[in-house]
Parts: C-alpha cells; sequence; structure tokens
C-alpha cells in the first residue's frame, strides 16, 4: 500500500490512525522477535530517557483524601479570574504512543519505534523535545525506527530526521519529491556515536521494510507496510475517502 497524505486531516484523526498502528506493530512484532524479546505499546510523553529505560509500577493513589474538609470544584469554582485548558495538540502529545522493545532479562530497553505526529512539529520546543528524546536514547544506548510521514514544517525544515542528526553529523537536506522519512539509528553504545540507514519516501512510495536494531550488529525487518495496510484499512470509511482526497473534511 502506498503512503498517504497525511496533511488532509487533522491531528486528532492521525492519533487515531497513529494509535492503530502502534498495536499493530506490537502484535507483528511479537511474532518475530528473537526469544527473549518482546515489544510494548508504552506511553513515554514528557519522560526523561533514564526514566524509560527500565519498567516501573505505576504509584497507587489513597482511596480517600485526607479529611481536611477539600471543597469540590464542581460544587464551588476557585474564584481566579483565568482557567486555562490544555490544546489539543499538547493533549495528543502527551497521549502519544512509543513501541518499546524490551529484553526479558531485567526488562532491560532495547530499542524504540517513534511514528512522529503532528503534535511532534507544532512548535519549536516540540520539535526540540523530539529529537532530543531519540538522541538521548541513541546516547544511552538504544536503538532506534524513526517513522515520519509528514513534511517538514517551519519548525523542522529538514525534518524530524534532520533535527536529530544535527547532533551528530552533517545537515541533511530534503530530497526532491521525497519529504518524508523512515531512519533507523544504530546505537554502538554509551559515549560511541551512532550509525543511520535513512530512506527518504514519498507520498504514493510504497512502505519498505526497515531494519529495528536489537543490538549494534543485528537487526529484524520491521514489517512497516503489512500493518499500516491493516490499520489504515481499520479506519473508518469516510476518514478514509478525505485522505485519498474523494471527500472534503473540516480537518478533524
Amino acid at each position: 500500500m502506498p503512503v498517504h497524505d497525511w496533511t488532509r486531516v487533522g491531528a486528532g484523526t492521525f492519533h487515531a490512525f497513529h494509535t492503530a498502528w502502534i498495536g499493530r506493530l506490537m502484535e507483528a512484532l511479537n511474532g518475530i522477535l528473537p526469544a527473549g524479546y518482546y515489544a510494548m505499546a508504552e506511553q513515554h510523553a514528557g519522560a526523561m530517557i533514564a526514566d524509560i529505560l527500565t519498567l516501573h509500577e505505576p504509584g497507587e493513589r489513597p482511596d480517600e483524601m485526607p479529611d481536611r474538609g477539600p471543597v469540590a470544584v464542581a460544587v464551588a469554582p476557585p474564584r481566579i479570574r483565568h482557567r486555562l485548558l490544555p490544546s489539543p495538540m499538547a493533549t495528543y502529545r502527551q497521549q502519544r504512543k512509543t513501541v518499546a522493545v524490551r529484553h526479558a532479562s531485567g526488562h532491560r530497553l532495547v530499542a524504540l519505534i517513534e511514528i512522529a505526529s503532528p503534535s511532534n512539529k507544532d512548535r519549536p520546543k516540540s520539535v526540540e523535545e523530539f529529537a532530543g528524546k531519540v538522541v538521548s536514547a541513541l546516547e544511552a544506548g538504544i536503538h532506534v525506527l524513526l517513522v515520519d510521514l509528514l513534511p517538514p514544517g517551519p519548525h523542522d525544515p529538514n525534518g524530524l530526521h534532520g533535527a536529530i542528526w544535527s547532533d551528530f553529523g552533517d545537515e541533511q537536506p530534503i530530497e526532491p519529491g521525497l519529504p518524508l522519512t523512515l531512519a533507523s539509528y544504530v546505537s554502538p553504545g554509551p559515549g560511541r556515536l551512532p550509525e543511520a540507514y535513512v530512506e527518504p519516501i514519498g507520498v504514493g512510495s510504497p512502505m519498505p521494510e526497515m531494519p529495528l536494531f536489537l543490538d549494534p550488529d543485528s537487526y529484524i525487518n520491521t514489517p512497516l507496510e503489512p500493518t499500516y495496510e491493516a490499520s489504515y484499512r481499520g479506519m473508518p470509511a469516510f476518514w478514509r475517502e478525505v485522505i485519498e482526497g474523494l471527500r472534503e473534511s473540516d480537518r478533524a
């Protein structure tokens, strides 16, 4: 299945597809990973790389609040001039998931699959945080597969790969007609510089298999196309028609 033009829909629709694709990738990887490895969909928004190297049990919340006479917001809202709510982009950024590949021995984090979302490109800080997370992972010895199906914007003129690779090598300009990027980064270990296997693609391009490294000398081929296709087929017909240019929309 060729890559679609995801700029035809808004961040909410892409978020729904992103969530479905992450789940399909997790299922597919757990069928092909070598013994001892497993893939999980994990939510790492706002987490430093040191915090996601190992699994943590969620903290428990007390069943009851201390008896201090708290006031219910619904009954008596605070008498403050402004109440600020997060933007939809911030919400999607917080909810975005990653595929993490771990080894069962201590649940050691081995690799990450990062599928870029509009919320990773909506402002300079978003690009900086996304690129910083990938760079930190590589510096910690974790391999990363980047899937960026969104064209460069004002905050990532060379794409997210360009923002990431600027820490390690020369500027990577976008190839004419191929503004989207698949990049597999292999980390040789802490204190050493990574390498990258980069495949520029465009709307209408086939989705190639990409290597996902488990150590600096071995990898598995990630089944991007079949999982992409299955996830796309599961999208509502209305939004598939919008994505394929058969229908106008309000970009939800």
